[in-house]
């Protein structure tokens, strides 16, 4: 069995469909953090433009833009349903702002779709992002931590049950405005010596 080379960091392409400047900006921050390359766009027009290109890896998109029965919806459901023993090569991340959960919820897990809630705990955020990054060999390895310089916005994980995708809300999260303040103290940290990035390779509208 032949095995491709596991995609470097610059390499691994997300695209986040989002209309949200605010929280698109700080989802674009986090990930820009771990050296993966990250274009937002506000709809579903663009979205199936850049799908395209064959160029993404993950698509995180608010599905308050796809809705559940809209062409991009059925689009992103098909390209998720792809097994990775059959080769795939994109999954999908959707994001439900909290005001619209019981809206979607229900569609997204009878759909088998991941999801998180937005606000959202930053920890989980992150780990669902690379286990599905895993899931399609862009990276080698899930994050399983995440840098300590968050200073203020730093929250001790509850240790709950063991993750399934389908995630419950955790007592701790973050808002638009946490994740603002994060980029700010992210973008100054920059100017004054080089952020320490994790090893990829060890094992909300």
């Amino acid at each position: 069995m032949s095995t491709s080379p596991t995609a470097t960091p610059q390499q691994v392409g997300i695209l986040v469909l989002d209309d949200n400047a605010q929280g698109a900006s700080a989802v674009k921050q986090i990930l820009d953090s771990e050296g993966w390359r990250v274009r937002v766009v506000s709809d579903t027009k663009m979205l199936l433009a850049e799908l395209k290109t064959g160029e993404w890896s993950l698509v995180i998109a608010n599905v308050v833009l796809t809705g559940v029965d809209g062409h991009a919806f059925v689009i992103l459901r098909e390209l998720a349903s792809v097994s990775a023993a059959d080769g795939a090569r994109i999954r999908v991340l959707y994001l439900i702002p909290e005001a619209t959960s019981s809206q979607y919820v229900t569609h997204l897990e009878a759909a088998r779709l991941p999801y998180v809630l937005r606000p959202y705990h930053l920890h989980d955020f992150l780990e669902k992002v690379s286990d599905l990054l895993v899931e399609v060999k862009a990276i080698e390895g899930p994050i399983r931590q995440v840098r300590h310089e968050f200073g203020a916005l730093r929250k001790k994980k509850k240790q709950a049950g063991r993750n399934s995708m389908f995630a419950s809300r955790d007592t701790f999260s973050y808002t638009d405005e946490e994740l603002a303040e994060y980029e700010k103290q992210e973008g100054e940290l920059s100017k004054s010596r080089r952020k320490p990035r994790i090893n990829l390779g060890d094992p909300n509208r």
